[in-house]
């Protein structure tokens, strides 16, 4: 599905946009009263309001940007990858994001999501697989058709947690694998998992350095709502904190009792639910993404029954109006 803004003109920029799509072609032919009045702060004022509401009206619905995480069906991937992508077809969506190409090789996983009118946005790729051969990672996610190289997880040593020097090499090697995504169009996209917000005696987390030392046009970012909550963290806030980094996010429910304050990374299977039937705020947290600039929403099940949450959750999402 392309999703490319639509193309909606407003009635303001009719009047004076030329057939060749230019100002001046069309500012000729009027009077010098008008020309006049386009100095003015109300034409000013009326123009910027256009152009807002045109901007407005040709972003895609936040129900258009909803995919899956075809992680949510490793377990069936296993089994067979196009049962698997069979099944998120049935569930009504038509963007994913990729976890690996199952059995398949990337040319004919790409062309089992054709078959099924399957678009695949963002790319995940291990820390391990970028290191070894980066260019490889990324025309894989060119020749699939996708926008992101997601790196989901950080190598650390699990006893000491994420350190500052582990932070700075990470941010460097982020922004050259950002840097080499953009000479080909592509974003270079992290994902959080939670132990990155340990912070140390001054304050300063490894998200935080992280954060600071990757540049915005090269690093942008993938909130796992989950993970951010489980860490003791508030995804709102996080958001408001960072408007424009955040262009991905994994929408991931938690059970409505579990406890949080944990940077593990880790969590059991039970404490994630359906979306829409655990702890998390969605209506708060949509909106809150929306206006910071989300483009992409992808549910990903890790839960014990994905076969029934997956399909719940995309039904809730339908609903909600924001």
């Amino acid at each position: 599905m392309d999703m490319k803004p639509r193309r909606n003109v407003s009635p303001l920029l009719l009047s004076y946009e030329g057939d060749d799509g230019s100002v001046a072609g069309l500012a000729a032919d009027f009077n010098s009263d008008f020309l006049s009045m386009k100095k003015t702060p109300l034409f000013l004022l009326s123009l910027t309001v256009a152009v807002l509401t045109t901007a407005a009206l040709g972003a895609a619905d936040f129900h258009e940007r909803v995919g899956l995480q075809l992680w949510s069906l490793r377990e069936q991937t296993k089994e067979s990858t196009t049962h698997a992508l069979d099944l998120a077809e049935s569930y009504g969506i038509r963007l994913v994001e990729t976890a690996g190409t199952g059995s398949l090789t990337v040319e004919a996983f790409g062309n089992e999501l054709k078959a099924r009118k399957l678009s695949a946005v963002a790319f995940h790729a291990n820390f391990e697989a970028l290191q070894k051969d980066s260019a490889r990672v990324i025309a894989d996610a060119k020749a699939l058709g996708a926008s992101y190289v997601v790196m989901p997880w950080l190598p650390h040593d699990e006893k000491i947690g994420l350190t500052a020097a582990d932070a700075h090499r990470a941010a460097a090697q982020f922004n050259a694998w950002g840097k080499a995504c953009q000479t080909v169009g592509l974003k270079f996209g992290w994902h959080p998992h939670g132990f990155e917000f340990v912070a140390d005696a001054k304050g300063v987390s490894p998200f935080d350095i992280i954060v600071r030392e990757t540049k915005p046009e090269l690093v942008v970012l993938e909130m796992d709502v989950f993970w951010v909550y489980h860490a003791g963290q508030d995804p709102v806030k996080l958001l408001q904190e960072y408007p424009g980094r955040w262009q991905l996010m994994h929408v991931k429910d938690m059970r409505k009792g579990a406890a949080t304050g944990f940077s593990t990374g880790s969590a059991q299977a039970t404490d994630r639910v359906a979306v829409g039937a655990g702890q998390l705020d969605w209506p708060v947290i949509l909106r809150t993404a929306e206006k910071v600039g989300v483009k992409y929403y992808f549910i990903e099940d890790e839960g014990v029954q994905p076969l029934k949450d997956i399909p719940a959750g995309v039904q809730y999402l339908k609903a909600i109006k924001l």
